[in-house]
């Protein structure tokens, strides 16, 4: 199990759900089962665990366990799969957000410019949109807006107009081809980041993770009793951005709201004021660990 996936800031995370034995979590990213596991240590006979992941692979991870459910869910929809189950509240709600090691590992799932597979980069491979259905029939101005939006590349307008160039010759079909298609804008100086970036925009955009992200957080708030505990992991700025502004305010601007009296109106109660990263002794464990943002807050 621990090959599928290495899970981040175990000890941290859970410790921040503050578990109530008895109670009702959520942990909306299940993966390699790690964070779950550890989760169900912390809960006696009467509490439950429903774990959320929208890719079939995962199942071969699950605990033999009576306190434990798994849900094969995009976590967008966690407040109706939840209540489909009798489930109205939840005590906690832990989600670790990205990709797992399993996905950057099984090449032939194209979400790694380190080989060559065919693009797909699908978490649920039940999906009908692919990278290569984006890098060969989105416009040139779609991709210059998600390779700018979800990659924060530096010059998407130019990598758009690789794409466009290369695919008017044949077909990108592969991870392979992707990568030499760019290649003329590729920067000489540290390519990898710039392909981190360009794969990681297709990847979003693929899997609809920002706005499953937005769906997700905001039901939270629906699902959480009053000092039930939000806890998120990121792992790039996008995310954290998103998480950060909604444990603030309750809204994805930031901007806190006040009443009549002047009073800030805000949902939660912020519980790390800075996000809490990896120790050296995990990043030596774990170097995928590096970009890890964790935060939480405890709904008021």
């Amino acid at each position: 199990m621990s090959q599928y996936h290495t899970p981040v800031l175990l000890e941290e995370s859970v410790g921040l759900l503050e578990i109530r034995p008895d109670g009702i979590y959520a942990d909306l990213t299940f993966g390699g089962g790690g964070h779950s596991r550890r989760i169900l240590q912390d809960l006696d006979s009467k509490g439950h665990l429903y774990s959320f992941d929208q890719d079939r692979d995962t199942r071969q991870n699950c605990p033999d366990d009576e306190r434990f459910t798994y849900v094969e869910s995009n976590f967008r929809f966690l407040r109706g799969a939840l209540r489909l189950r009798g489930v109205r509240e939840a005590d906690g709600i832990l989600a670790d957000l990205g990709v797992s090691s399993h996905h950057f590992d099984a090449v032939e799932r194209g979400f790694s410019f380190r080989g060559d597979a065919p693009l797909d980069m699908r978490m649920n491979q039940r999906g009908s949109l692919t990278a290569a259905r984006i890098v060969n029939e989105y416009s040139s101005e779609d991709l210059t807006r998600i390779l700018g939006d979800w990659g924060e590349v530096e010059t998407p307008w130019k990598v758009a107009n690789c794409i466009v160039k290369a695919r008017a010759k044949a077909p990108i079909e592969t991870t392979a081809e992707l990568v030499e298609a760019v290649a003329p804008c590729t920067p000489k100086k540290d390519p990898s980041k710039f392909l981190t970036k360009l794969f990681q925009a297709l990847r979003i955009e693929v899997n609809g993770e920002m706005e499953a992200l937005k769906m997700a957080l905001e039901q939270s708030l629906k699902v959480l009793k009053p000092r039930g505990r939000l806890v998120v992991i990121s792992y790039h700025s996008l995310e954290d951005r998103l998480v950060k502004n909604f444990m603030r305010s309750g809204n994805f601007r930031g901007e806190v709201e006040k009443d009549f009296f002047g009073r800030a109106e805000t949902p939660f109660k912020i519980i790390t004021r800075k996000a809490v990263t990896p120790t050296n002794e995990e990043l030596e464990r774990n170097p995928r660990s590096r970009s890890a943002r964790l935060r939480a807050a405890e709904k008021l």
